[in-house]
């Protein structure tokens, strides 16, 4: 059951120095099973598309448009749990709930940034699909190296202004109180704490970031019509196959990307936290991040073509680095 600390109200509007997160639990053994339960999903995240980057970055088959994003998604994605998880276990190892100033402005911060890339990265991807299926002999021409890395560096200096933007509308206001009614820095959970008007100026950054989502969402489905309009015109049910097995896995990522976050805020608010609150958020933060690795893996058999080289090289160089060892020790055996 989910509990929190004792809120610290002021009534003279000083500035915190410290918030308080939400507690998963006081029971001592449950800390414990959450520290452990969120070190198996990080862990699992974080092997997942550290195996995805190395996969595309040996295997030059895959140094094509696509898998250059798709590095870049899962590069995004461990940025993402990595700012929510580690501080999520600390305080359960350690039994505390507390997070500094400056370490919840790094969190909203860093968290919106690398979400925000996200979203812009599947966006990008859905554009790619799109040129290789229905123009696929202007491919080249348009989707070249140079247009890949603008098209990623424009997206990573929008969602860097984004997340400029929203932390420094987020912070500027006055907090009342310093529990937060959330398990790690989150604007709406924050702005409730506020004790000044200017919370509405980022409410409406918020409502116009949304609608910024919502156009992405919009364009990627147009354009997803638009692919399979195609896709259905094609003679060959080997070309079918073969488009809608680099299609689906996208697909299925910005479904889970998308739905997850609905999930989470797509309910009527409420003034207190419950433990399906938590759950929720729990989901939209961590699940696809976790998923995305495995979801392009098991659609993708260039994918598990090059996993199964990479697991293939690591094994011969444990075999090596045993040799050598070995060859080490005999020859000072013989001296």
């Amino acid at each position: 059951m989910c509990v929190k600390y004792t809120e610290v109200k002021m009534s003279n509007f000083t500035s915190v120095s410290t918030f308080l997160l939400w507690k998963f639990s006081e029971v001592r053994e449950l800390q414990i099973l959450h520290f452990f339960l969120f070190l198996a999903l990080y862990m699992t995240t974080i092997t997942g598309n550290l195996l995805m980057i190395a996969a595309v970055a040996f295997d030059h088959h895959l140094h094509t448009p696509m898998y250059f994003f798709l590095t870049n998604l899962a590069m995004m994605d461990i940025g993402i749990v990595s700012v929510i998880i580690p501080k999520s276990m600390t305080n359960s190892f350690t039994n505390s709930s507390s997070i500094s100033y400056s370490g919840c402005v790094a969190q909203v911060f860093f968290y919106l940034f690398f979400v925000a890339s996200d979203l812009s990265l599947l966006t990008v991807m859905a554009h790619d699909r799109y040129v290789a299926i229905c123009n696929p002999l202007q491919y080249e021409t348009i989707m070249h190296r140079g247009a890949c890395i603008q098209m990623a560096t424009i997206g990573w200096i929008l969602s860097l202004l984004y997340a400029i933007i929203h932390t420094s509308g987020t912070f500027a206001n006055t907090f009342c109180s310093n529990a937060v009614d959330q398990f790690f820095c989150e604007i709406p959970k924050l702005l409730k704490l506020s004790c000044s008007d200017f919370y509405l100026v980022e409410v409406g950054l918020l409502l116009l970031a949304c609608n910024i989502g919502l156009g992405c969402f919009i364009f990627i489905i147009i354009t997803y019509m638009k692919i399979f309009s195609t896709v259905f015109r094609i003679p060959s049910a080997h070309g079918k196959k073969k488009a809608f097995s680099t299609c689906l896995p996208h697909l299925t990522v910005v479904s889970v990307f998308i739905f997850s976050a609905l999930f989470a805020y797509a309910r009527p608010p409420t003034d207190a936290s419950s433990d399906l609150d938590i759950i929720f958020s729990a989901i939209y933060t961590i699940i696809p991040p976790l998923l995305n690795p495995f979801i392009y893996s098991m659609r993708n058999k260039e994918i598990k073509t090059a996993l199964w080289k990479l697991l293939e090289y690591g094994h011969s160089f444990i075999i090596y680095l045993k040799f050598y060892k070995n060859w080490i020790l005999c020859s000072s055996t013989c001296e």
